[in-house]
């Protein structure tokens, strides 16, 4: 295999020009970031999620409901979700829809798995009941590994498991994914079947457009533009931290080489991929505060451990070893500089319409495309 790299943009046109795409949860923030990218490569998104959650939202403040056939539904809606894969007849399907909060699924945790796990399945029966052919990439998280509590990054083989009910949800959901590939889609049969599985494992993504409630970053850019300390509820947690972008190049590569672009044999890649960042970019969340002070230019934040929270682990890494050596994927951004285009958009997008914070986002999406190409 030659040297780690993400697609180039001709490459990524190339595999997604006048596909149909099944977006689920493309009103979330990395939905969102991915409906537009879709969308530019020229490809047909459908998107299916519930509304945006979060005002403002990345959905609202890009536009993105004016790039992609925009449908209102919910995950857990088993019919609702059925109908419409069968109305699309996706070429390719990104199913990111969830409920991504640590802290939220011990508040709602029957919501969480029903989502979470449940809608995982009603998505890959609905791809089967309906008969179709397509590349179906099914994204979890970090979270779904057993804890270990250890330096050494999580491989795609370790035991599923989760310590709270979004980690647990999160390792089902992969159980899912490889039972109905075992099951309904085996990769030796991915010819006469037509369906190439596969499951995306990220790190904590940094970027423009995310204004969820106890997410970190969304936290540091609320503070600092009221000129506030940051408050930090877990500060000597360490994280693989990394650009959004990072992630989704890796699912847009996954599923082009699903797809059966530059391979002749897609069925290798029906599996798990950990997509995550540069070693040296897995911090402590106080190092990632910092650093995001620094580029800001000013701030301070300060320590808001409580002992009685609810328990998230300390610590969480990812090994992309196989996504680098079979994918030929690797990140292209530092940890600074994915910081740098984070604070960048934020401070950009306040002062412009729609169409200048799409245009924003693309123009970030083109500058990481040319890194390191």
């Amino acid at each position: 295999m030659g040297a780690p790299s993400v697609m180039t943009d001709e490459q990524l046109r190339a595999a997604y020009r006048g596909k149909r795409v099944f977006l689920t949860g493309h009103t979330g923030f990395k939905g969102g970031w991915l409906a537009l990218w879709l969308s530019e490569l020229g490809a047909e998104v459908t998107g299916y999620a519930l509304a945006p959650d979060t005002r403002p939202s990345f959905f609202a403040v890009a536009g993105v409901e004016a790039r992609c056939r925009h449908l209102e539904a919910d995950v857990r809606d088993a019919g609702a979700l059925q109908r419409a894969l069968r109305q699309a007849r996706p070429d390719h399907v990104f199913h990111l829809a969830a409920q991504s909060l640590v802290r939220r699924s011990y508040q709602l945790p029957l919501e969480t798995i029903q989502t979470n796990v449940l809608g995982t399945a009603n998505l890959l029966e609905a791809v089967r009941q309906e008969g179709l052919r397509c590349a179906v990439v099914v994204v979890t998280s970090d979270k779904c590994y057993e804890p270990r509590e250890s330096a050494s990054g999580h491989l795609e083989e370790d035991p599923m498991g989760g310590h709270d009910p979004y980690s647990m949800s999160k390792g089902a959901a992969e159980l899912v994914v490889a039972s109905y590939r075992r099951s309904f889609f085996p990769p030796t049969e991915l010819r006469r079947h037509g369906v190439g599985l596969a499951s995306a494992r990220a790190g904590n993504v940094l970027g423009g457009g995310d204004w969820a409630v106890d997410r970190l970053v969304p936290d540091v850019v609320r503070a600092l533009g009221e000129g506030r300390p940051v408050p930090v509820r877990n500060p000597r947690s360490v994280r693989p931290w990394q650009h959004v972008l990072e992630p989704l190049s890796g699912y847009l590569q996954l599923g082009a080489r699903l797809g059966g672009i530059d391979t002749r044999q897609p069925e290798r890649f029906c599996e798990a991929w950990n997509f995550g960042p540069r070693p040296d970019a897995t911090v402590s969340v106080s190092e990632l505060v910092e650093r995001a002070i620094h580029h800001w230019g000013a701030g301070t934040w300060e320590d808001r451990s409580d002992p009685a929270a609810p328990h998230e682990a300390r610590w969480l890494s990812l090994s992309i070893e196989k996504a680098r050596q079979v994918l030929e994927w690797g990140p292209r951004w530092s940890l600074d500089q994915a910081i740098q285009a984070t604070v960048s958009w934020y401070r950009e997008a306040a002062a412009l319409d729609r169409a200048g914070v799409a245009a924003l986002t693309l123009g970030q999406i083109r500058t990481y495309l040319g890194a390191g190409a």
